[in-house]
């Protein structure tokens, strides 16, 4: 794979730091929600701490640095934004309530660590193409990864717009979002967020030993498909509207595709 031991134990050792700063925070304010910020800020402390001890190809290494910056300040942000003065996210809470006088601890591990592990080893998409000395020139696999990956931050990011324009408004209360985006995918965010990482992975795979690292957005791929994405976003949403069957009943779920005709088999 070519990753300098040295390096993957210093980004290790810097997002278990971080997520353990972010569990004392949470301590604090009583809240894990802030878990959700501190993820896409972790990749790019991840990305940066590559640029600067990674070794590989300058030009290859700012890129990916630079891709992963863009992509995670501004989902970091639009988060924090969104969360600000709601209360804990239900998941946590459930947590919470379940464990008791015990959460602060179940909190650092079942939380805060538990996303440190994933987030490092998803992050070795970044760190291999950033170690990687050769080929010490622009490939198309470059070309293609930052293409697909600029595209999927854009896509997310519009999806997150039309999204928060839509709740904005009082009129909207209690109705479901299906217009822009969200008419033909009921999570175009998660899409964008897919080709992001898929994108990166195209990057990785211009450097030798990049193939290996298709983990990554496979991983990335089935927690939003089949695990903490769309699973639980949509249990949440189906409790407080009615509505979101039918829009569920006509509109894919993740591939954008037109929506369904009433005479239509379902999407998925």
């Amino acid at each position: 794979m070519g990753l300098p031991a040295a390096l993957a134990l210093t980004t290790l050792l810097a997002v278990f730091a971080l997520m353990t700063a972010g569990w004392l925070y949470s301590l604090i304010r009583k809240n894990v929600t802030v878990v959700d910020s501190l993820w896409s800020l972790g990749f790019v402390l991840v990305a940066w701490l590559g640029w600067a001890e990674a070794g590989g190809w300058e030009v290859r290494r700012l890129a990916v640095a630079l891709l992963c910056t863009l992509w995670g300040v501004r989902l970091s942000l639009y988060l924090a934004w969104r969360n600000r003065g709601r209360p804990e996210d239900p998941r946590y809470a459930a947590w919470r309530r379940e464990s008791g006088g015990r959460f602060a601890w179940v909190s650092l591990f079942k939380v805060f660590w538990l996303q440190a592990a994933f987030l490092w080893v998803i992050a070795l998409v970044l760190l291999v193409p950033q170690a990687a000395p050769e080929p010490a020139r622009l490939t198309f696999g470059d070309a293609a990864g930052a293409a697909l990956a600029l595209f999927g931050m854009l896509y997310e990011a519009i999806a997150d717009a039309q999204l928060a324009r839509f709740k904005a408004d009082p009129q909207h209360r209690g109705l479901v979002m299906d217009r822009g985006l969200w008419r033909y995918s009921r999570h175009p965010n998660y899409f964008g967020e897919c080709l992001v990482w898929w994108g990166f992975y195209g990057i990785a795979l211009a450097v030798p030993g990049g193939a290996f690292t298709i983990f990554s957005p496979i991983l990335v791929t089935l927690v939003l498909l089949k695990m903490t994405g769309i699973p639980l976003t949509e249990r949440s949403i189906l409790e407080r509207r009615p509505a979101y069957r039918d829009y569920r009943r006509r509109t894919s779920a993740f591939f954008p595709l037109p929506p369904r005709r009433p005479d239509d088999e379902p999407p998925d």
